[in-house]
């Protein structure tokens, strides 16, 4: 089995582990017999194949090695925050005294540099952490850098912004393997395609929030990203769903509760009608795609959203006229009956399973 990233890697030591649990286990219970001979074949070959793994992708090969590479995380976010922090203040705090050409060439050539040092971190050092400190680090010296070279030159705001910063962010969430930075590029992107999509609908770009609607071609494109993004950068395509479903989803959860800030040319309540459908539809789709495609999160976000809807549905419906013990009762009932279909769900994916098992 061939492994490209470390997700994968981890996914298989994960299983030797399960593994030798199991096989402990029936051994025990006689269930198999296997020779000394065997059982030490076995271990030898998991145990290279770890150690290979493990020089390889730096997995966690026990819970011991899962609960610190937990607190390197940890200690990689809080050391990232408190360097961008330290980066903003000694900026504002000595930077009126230093030359307009001395302050245009530290804001030019900081970014640069940052971005060497992530690369070659990254590259001398397997483990990653010091080069997602590093990109982060780095990307947040170069958002406060724009920010202060349009303040030194009079430049006008423009959505042009959030492009630079997602192409610069998305550099190095690829150079560094972080899905935090990849994040902060979705963010970005998302921004700069909404707001062009708002100055093509007629308003000023800093507006584009106040029509929701501006939100689904970037998430139209990030959704088709994550079916390009390589295997070996571990849950980027994860990330590229989520958000774009978050960029689908949300909006329509605000147009169906308030249709007149739609661009839609008919009554609120028609708008509304059209949306709520819009999310319940959707929702359905995504659980049925995520099922088919073996995609935990696109399900799971269905799941949220379609009961979001389902619930909004019912308050509006019923909240008013309703006693409050019915109402709750309904909500009960619908919780139990969803449970119900769900179950179904889940009993055809694993007959099928064993379907194709055995043939």
């Amino acid at each position: 089995m061939e492994i490209h990233s470390k997700t994968e890697a981890q996914g298989r030591a994960d299983r030797i582990k399960a593994f030798r649990g199991e096989l402990a286990a029936l051994l025990q219970e006689g269930a198999v017999n296997l020779s000394d001979d065997q059982h030490s074949a076995i271990a030898r070959y998991h145990e290279r194949l770890l150690a290979g793994l493990s020089a390889s992708y730096d997995i966690d090969v026990d819970r011991r090695d899962a609960q610190l590479s937990l607190g390197m995380k940890i200690a990689s976010f809080l050391g990232a925050l408190g360097l961008a922090a330290s980066c903003f203040f000694l900026f504002y705090q000595f930077w009126g005294r230093i030359p307009t050409v001395v302050q245009v060439v530290l804001l030019v050539g900081a970014p640069g540099f940052g971005l060497f040092a992530t690369g070659y971190v990254n590259w001398r050092e397997k483990t990653g952490y010091f080069a997602k400190l590093l990109g982060m680090v780095c990307l947040s010296c170069f958002v406060l850098n724009l920010m202060m070279l349009g303040q030194i030159f009079n430049i006008n705001p423009s959505p042009n912004a959030f492009l630079i910063w997602a192409v610069f962010a998305l550099i190095l969430a690829y150079a560094a393997d972080a899905r935090l930075l990849l994040a902060a590029g979705i963010i970005s992107l998302a921004a700069f395609i909404s707001a062009r999509a708002g100055t093509w609908g007629g308003c000023y770009w800093l507006h584009f929030g106040e029509r929701p609607e501006n939100f689904f071609p970037a998430a139209a494109i990030l959704f088709s990203a994550s079916f390009f993004s390589p295997r070996r950068f571990s849950g980027f395509a994860v990330i590229y769903r989520v958000f774009a479903l978050l960029l689908l989803f949300l909006p329509i959860l605000v147009l169906a509760n308030w249709g007149r800030i739609s661009y839609l040319h008919l009554t609120h309540d028609s708008i509304e009608v059209i949306y709520q459908s819009a999310g319940f539809l959707l929702s359905a789709l995504a659980i049925w795609l995520g099922i088919v495609r073996g995609w935990p999160e696109v399900v799971n976000t269905g799941n949220v959203f379609f009961v979001i809807f389902l619930y909004t549905k019912l308050y509006q419906w019923w909240w008013e006229w309703m006693p409050k013990y019915l109402f709750f009762l309904v909500i009960g009932l619908t919780a139990i009956l969803m449970l119900f279909v769900f179950k179904r769900l889940r009993n055809g994916v694993s007959g099928n399973r064993e379907k194709e098992g055995r043939v």
